[in-house]
């Protein structure tokens, strides 16, 4: 590799001799001979400005413009001596940075797009449980992420109320894609269609024109009949259905039964609208699998028979209200420092 030095050393050699050879020519020192001593040293000076100081000052302005944070642009040059380096570094350093930069933009969008995404979706679910003559209801909903894939709502109709509870498989951008768009069909068919029944039919149709069967949503959903004072479900694929019975304390495991949402064509053979026989004090108690899933430190299920003997402890002395916050609490305790992850979703309902 030719260096500056080189290069220098090099010329300086060649017009040194050039000096010596006048010197040589004329034998004596005289006016010639110091024309020639002046014209070598402006030609090193020339060299340096050049070939050192021109180059070099170009790579500084660049320098400072990037430190000053200024607009600054990239160097040119074939060059492969320390100036050739210089500029190589430079380029690599700044492009880097570009990258840098743009890798924040891009985050610092994402996130902004993120955060108006997750407030849209928290302004799908209720903010506050309804009030109704012959129900109570209590909800608590946690995401894993910024967005989620659980969802519930309490539609009120002319005759009838209701109540479902989903959880898309997954969680984050693409659950919570999907959950808004269930969440938007069934408030569409909630106020057209006669019953559950009829609603999980369409609005499983509806959903797979536009999703993949590897992209569903487990969903349970209750009705109740104003008049008729009855509660039936339809299942969707979803967790139990648990029914604290307050007269003998005993608890009802109901299987919800049913297809996912978006898993198959046609669901109407599988879903099937049952009653739900309910006296006054009793509470029904649907979930979403994060808490059921939920691990503590020695990597232990939360479980099916802990939310029972947590309801169980707890539907005796508590109302609706109560019996959700307090299940909270015996799961969070359960779970400890543990990281969450997926989604938790609790619904309680209890008959006046």
């Amino acid at each position: 590799m030719k260096s500056i030095v080189s290069k220098f050393l090099v010329s300086s050699f060649f017009f040194t001799a050039l000096v010596a050879g006048g010197f040589w020519y004329f034998g004596k020192l005289d006016s010639l001979s110091l024309i020639f001593a002046g014209i070598l040293i402006v030609y090193i000076a020339a060299v340096l400005f050049y070939i050192v100081v021109m180059p070099m000052k170009s790579v500084l302005l660049q320098m400072q413009l990037m430190l000053a944070g200024r607009k600054f642009k990239k160097i040119y040059t074939k060059r492969v001596d320390e100036i050739g380096i210089m500029a190589h570094f430079f380029n690599q350093v700044t492009s880097g940075f570009t990258k840098v930069a743009s890798d924040i933009e891009d985050r610092n969008r994402i996130l902004d797009e993120l955060k108006m995404a997750a407030e849209i979706q928290k302004n799908l679910v209720p903010k506050d449980p309804p009030q109704f003559d012959d129900l109570i209801f209590e909800a608590k909903i946690r995401p894993a992420s910024e967005l989620g894939g659980d969802s519930y709502n309490f539609i009120d109709t002319k005759d009838k109320i209701y109540i479902y509870l989903g959880d898309v498989t997954g969680h984050g951008t693409t659950a919570a894609l999907i959950m808004a768009m269930i969440s938007s069909i069934i408030g569409i068919f909630s106020g057209t269609l006669a019953s559950a029944r009829d609603i999980i039919v369409a609005t499983n149709s509806a959903l797979r024109k536009y999703v993949k069967s590897s992209m569903y949503m487990t969903l349970v959903m209750l009705c109740y009949d104003k008049n008729a004072k009855k509660m039936t479900y339809v299942g969707a694929g979803h967790e139990h259905i648990l029914i604290y019975r307050k007269d003998s304390g005993q608890i009802d495991d109901i299987v919800s039964g049913g297809t996912a949402l978006g898993m198959i064509d046609d669901v109407s053979k599988t879903a099937l609208e049952k009653e739900l026989m309910l006296n006054k004090g009793d509470m029904i108690v649907l979930y979403t699998d994060g808490i059921t899933e939920a691990r503590n430190s020695s990597q232990e299920l939360y479980g099916l028979e802990r939310l029972k003997q947590s309801l169980f402890e707890y539907g005796q002395t508590y109302s609706a209200t109560g019996v959700a916050h307090h299940i909270s609490e015996d799961l969070a305790a359960f779970v400890g420092d543990e990281s969450q992850l997926d989604d938790i979703t609790l619904l309680v309902i209890e008959k006046k």
